[in-house]
């Protein structure tokens, strides 16, 4: 019998991402939700959806994202980057079900002097960090089979994301003004989506268990529960990337760098989230594109 796999977030880009290479997983039965059908903003909601129905896995790409507009709605994303996913965690250990819960380097205060590990001390400067933080400690409390993946500065064909905002705004604008002290990774929803299938898929060809936090022999964090990094390789700032998108989309904009105070928004970012991908490499011997290779691709796409 084929192995059911419930994906939430199905408008998003990660959401839509997995949903494009689902295909080449015919072994299993996907079922991908929005908010229409499951709202993660209510815990009635919630229940209501999972009396019925389980699941051998659940990917959890859903998540409240608006960084800026959190300041001004703390509960809203409270309810769903952190309620949701202890709900989620409880639900997934009740019915043995394997929870892939998706977090982000903004639960890191971008200090670093080199790219974060798993184990580093969190400490999330706005409040979408604070809230995608708290449902990581509530899944790892509740400990359900599965594992918690954090990444970094999103992007694809889907949706609204940088990208498609600097092609956007680099065929009407002459100039642009772009932060060169914010120093990250870019990461291309579609190899993010491609690294979560090939491991739930390497993890049932194999019986591995390092998905099962409840294996005694499995590797794993002290505190009991697998957290990995993943975005693509190698690093820039919000200025190289928007170069690169145009140079590789042949578009004639002037990018300037300016600085983060230069350009205030009303949630404060890391500096420096570059995240180390060493431990995810090893465990599940994935290859990970470099960012400009991803861009093209990403490109490449959007022209279609």
């Amino acid at each position: 019998m084929n192995k059911s796999v419930l994906v939430t977030g199905k408008t998003g880009q990660l959401g839509q991402s997995i949903q494009k290479l689902s295909k080449k997983y015919p072994q299993y039965q996907f079922t991908f939700v929005g908010s229409e059908e499951l709202d993660l903003s209510s815990s009635v909601a919630i229940d209501q959806y999972f009396v019925d129905k389980c699941f051998d896995m659940v990917i959890n790409c859903a998540a409240y994202t608006a960084v800026d507009r959190a300041e001004s709605e703390p509960g809203l994303a409270d309810k769903i980057n952190h309620l949701a996913v202890k709900q989620l965690a409880q639900i997934a250990k009740q019915k043995d079900m394997v929870l892939i819960q998706i977090s982000t380097d903004y639960v890191f205060n971008g200090q670093n002097y080199r790219p974060y590990i798993e184990t580093d001390e969190t400490c999330p400067q706005n409040i979408y960090g604070e809230t995608k933080l708290k449902g990581e400690q509530a899944m790892r409390e509740i400990s359900p089979a599965g594992c918690i993946i954090r990444t970094s500065w999103v992007y694809s064909e889907f949706g609204n994301n940088f990208v498609k905002t600097m092609l956007r705004l680099g065929k009407e604008r002459d100039q642009l003004g772009i932060i060169f002290d914010q120093i990250g990774s870019p990461t291309y929803a579609t190899d993010l989506a491609d690294a979560i299938l090939d491991i739930i898929d390497s993890e049932a060809k194999q019986s591995r268990k390092i998905l099962d936090c409840h294996d005694a022999s499995a590797p794993r964090n002290d505190n009991g529960f697998q957290i990995y990094h993943y975005s693509n390789e190698g690093v820039c700032s919000w200025y190289d990337f928007a170069k690169a998108i145009f140079e590789l989309a042949d578009i004639n904009c002037d990018v300037k760098p300016i600085e983060t105070k230069d350009y205030p928004t009303p949630a404060t970012r890391p500096h420096f989230s570059v995240m180390n991908k060493a431990k995810i490499k090893a465990d599940f011997n994935i290859e990970i594109p470099y960012w400009k290779n991803s861009l093209k691709q990403c490109l490449m796409m959007i022209s279609k």
